[in-house]
């Protein structure tokens, strides 16, 4: 599929982010959220110093620019001592309070200097192309296509998403969705594991013996939900509890989990099921899951800025001003990108005005008397 030439990479950007999709004949394949103000890390190469070995986690950790980063023994850890300096490459994006994963193979060496950021590592759109490498770029911004390092492969447009693309994206964003046939899946993140529910609906509808009407339902769902388990980037371990059948009966679905996750170039694995038939399947963190960058100030923030935007369209006379929570407005003024592209897109500042009460992600438009 790499190489199809119906594939296209499509990037449509609002003020501080990017929705970055892999379209394939109007089907969406794969989909990254791209802040390039607030970039996960992966790939960044860093000069960092060792601050401490922990024998009992096999590794040290290390000093890089804005973080602490842990490095395992089997990728360069061992034998080093606290103040050792070397350049390392990031490897998974921070989680929570755990810091970036490193490692110190296949990187050149640094001679001297203090902590600092060496890098970059690939943006999201440069990753896309890597992987579909004869697919065209087409942006809906000229600003960002200028930046963009691809060469005669992009070309700026506007409306880069048809309609069922939009409506394949904004599904993301929802728990629950619905599949081909009548099915839907329920998406469930926990601090512990992702938790999906598989819900046949009227897709059991039929005069089939039951229990082959259940496999049969349940084996069509998979392709389907591997799918949305890529789009959304879920990751770690993952639960399925599948629909209408008993625990005994879905161990013979195990071929038909593995097939389904068998395209994802993360390489997901299928552990079997539980004593209860809960379908168990592990997926590599490396980037943040869907879900993660959809919550947060930052997340709100750039909701407002949309929606500055949408307003400033529908009359091009003034902006309206951003009243919000102060974790909101730090994290916009701590976004060198998106206050700044609002700027440009507009030709003008917005107002931001902290007000501590309002809950944490809420924010509201208000005319501008300033």
């Amino acid at each position: 599929m790499a190489g199809a030439v119906s594939v296209s990479i499509r990037v449509a950007t609002s003020p501080g982010e990017a929705q970055v999709a892999v379209v394939d004949d109007n089907r969406l394949i794969d989909y990254v959220l791209w802040r390039p103000g607030a970039p996960d890390g992966v790939g960044d190469i860093h000069h960092g110093r060792i601050i401490a070995q922990v024998p009992g986690m096999a590794g040290a950790f290390v000093a890089i620019a804005g973080a602490e980063g842990f490095l395992p023994e089997s990728e360069g850890a061992k034998g080093l001592t606290s103040g050792t300096m070397l350049a390392v490459r990031v490897t998974r994006a921070a989680q929570g309070t755990k810091g970036p994963r490193l490692s110190a193979r296949h990187v050149d060496p640094v001679s001297a200097g203090s902590v600092a950021l060496l890098q970059r590592g690939p943006d999201p759109v440069a990753r896309l192309a890597a992987r579909f490498p004869s697919a065209p770029v087409i942006v809906d911004d000229a600003a960002l296509a200028a930046t963009l390092r691809l060469g005669a492969r992009v070309t700026v447009a506007s409306g880069v998403f048809d309609e069922d693309v939009a409506e394949a994206i904004d599904a993301l964003a929802r728990s629950e969705v619905d599949l081909p046939g009548g099915a839907s899946v329920s998406v469930w993140p926990t601090p512990a594991l992702v938790a999906i529910d598989v819900d046949a609906g009227g897709s059991l509808a039929g005069s089939a013996a039951a229990k082959v009407r259940h496999q049969a339902v349940n084996r069509a769902i998979l392709p389907p939900l591997a799918e949305q388990i890529r789009l959304r980037n879920l990751s770690g371990a993952i639960v399925v509890d599948l629909a209408g059948l008993s625990p005994r009966k879905r161990a013979a679905l195990g071929p038909d989990f593995s097939a389904a996750l068998a395209s994802d170039p993360l390489h997901p694995r299928f552990l079997g099921f539980t004593a209860l038939g809960l379908a168990e399947i592990v997926r590599p963190r490396i980037h943040p899951p869907l879900h993660e960058l959809l919550a947060g100030p930052l997340a709100a923030g750039l909701a407002a800025l949309r929606a500055v935007i949408a307003a400033f369209h529908q009359d091009p006379r003034g902006l309206p001003a951003i009243r919000t929570n102060p974790a909101v407005v730090s994290a916009l003024q701590a976004d060198p990108v998106a206050l700044p592209d609002l700027a440009r897109r507009t030709g003008r500042q917005v107002t931001l005005k902290s007000d501590p009460s309002l809950p944490a992600t809420v924010w509201v438009l208000e005319k501008d008397n300033g």
